[in-house]
């Protein structure tokens, strides 16, 4: 008769695995032969053992050592098989019930109260309040205790009894196999009390919905899509359960004159003719207010002044991004008659012919720069 299969062989792991990989194997072949997903396959039942069988010993490091030295027959000797059966539908349970989505209760063995869920407000703010930071009142709806019978679900001078189907515990334990298997009690919902008498406000539920009041501190530097999480904000637990958080998702709007890049801010602003040529001083708002900005003389259209530290906050360093200021020369669409006289005597200063299509003097330049 031949004798067991080598354990890493079941599981399909080399020898050096670590015990990440082996309880990682073991979770998608325990899966895969459950006799709940495979109901009177004997073939699948025998495998299932076969690999309960073997993550018992290779997930157990003592057990291991000794299997990789004296194999199968190690396993015989004094003190190996000293767990209890129970010991082993205790430690396949804990599997499986992660397998099943469920978490455990320190020292319980049963899975834990729900958390309440997470909620989302989007808020919406104008280019300058994200910028330099701002506080917000909203108010969003929320699933909070309910206050006539306090979240107990019962009415008024009555309370919740022990639930009798799971003696109070919230679960129902099945054994099956190899595995001690626990469900949520259908009779409570897992919180191990019954409503006999339940609260005409809620219906026995123990919650309801309000509008929560909150203020909202918004730093200054967040940008759109960002989201800011307040903690415990949310909806409701389970009894004893965690409550949600809330998460405010910011919607930045468009400015009319600045735009941001990154934590630098961009504007664009036209000057005359004569102070490109001459130079001269410009008054340019930042966020944080008006700036002075030299313009020196024979400054090109398009050329970019670099203000630093006249941009916007980083959230993680609090340092101050630039202020970038393009500057355009501005050409009149309308000339009185006696500034087209002044121009055609400056072109004919600089010995240029405004009407000469071939002429490539400063004037037909600047117009082709300001058309491109």
């Amino acid at each position: 008769m031949a004798g067991p299969r080598d354990y890493y062989e079941v599981l399909g792991v080399p020898r050096g695995a670590s015990a990440a990989e082996v309880k990682k194997a073991f979770r998608q072949l325990a899966m895969k032969y459950h006799p709940d997903k495979n109901p009177g396959d004997k073939d699948a039942e025998v495998a299932f053992k076969e690999v309960a069988e073997a993550y018992e010993v290779l997930s157990d490091a003592e057990k291991r050592q000794v299997y990789d030295r004296y194999g199968h027959a190690g396993l015989k000797g004094p003190g190996m098989n000293s767990g209890s059966p129970e010991d082993v539908f205790v430690n396949l349970g804990d599997i499986f019930e992660e397998l099943l989505g469920g978490g455990r209760r320190s020292g319980g063995g049963r899975r834990g109260p729900r958390r309440g869920a997470d909620l989302e407000y989007p808020l919406n703010l104008e280019f300058l309040e994200a910028a330099r930071g701002c506080t917000k009142e909203i108010q969003y709806p929320k699933a909070a205790p309910c206050e006539p019978c306090h979240g107990s679900g019962a009415a008024p001078g009555s309370s919740p009894v022990r639930c009798t189907t799971c003696d109070g515990s919230g679960q129902i334990t099945q054994v099956q196999m190899f595995l001690r298997m626990s469900s949520p009690c259908p009779r409570c919902g897992g919180t191990g009390r019954r409503v006999e008498d339940p609260c005409k406000s809620c219906s026995g539920a123990g919650r309801s919905r309000v509008m929560e009041k909150l203020s909202v501190r918004v730093p200054a530097g967040v940008d759109d899509g960002m989201k800011i999480r307040h903690q415990g904000k949310g909806d409701l637990g389970d009894p004893g359960g965690a409550p949600g958080d809330l998460y405010v998702t910011i919607h930045v709007g468009q400015h009319e004159f600045f735009h941001r890049d990154g934590t630098n801010v961009l504007t664009t602003i036209p000057i005359g003719y004569a102070m490109a040529c001459l130079g001269g001083e410009l008054t340019v708002t930042t966020i944080d207010g008006e700036e002075r900005l030299v313009v020196p003389a024979g400054t090109p259209s398009g050329k970019v002044f670099n203000m630093r530290g006249k941009g916007i906050p980083s959230l993680s360093s609090g340092s101050k991004g630039d202020h970038l200021v393009q500057v355009v020369v501005a050409v009149p669409t309308t000339l009185s008659d006696r500034e087209r006289e002044l121009i055609r005597e400056l072109a004919q200063i600089q010995n240029d012919k405004v009407s000469d299509k071939d002429n490539k003097g400063f004037f037909k330049e600047f117009f082709e720069r300001l058309t491109r």
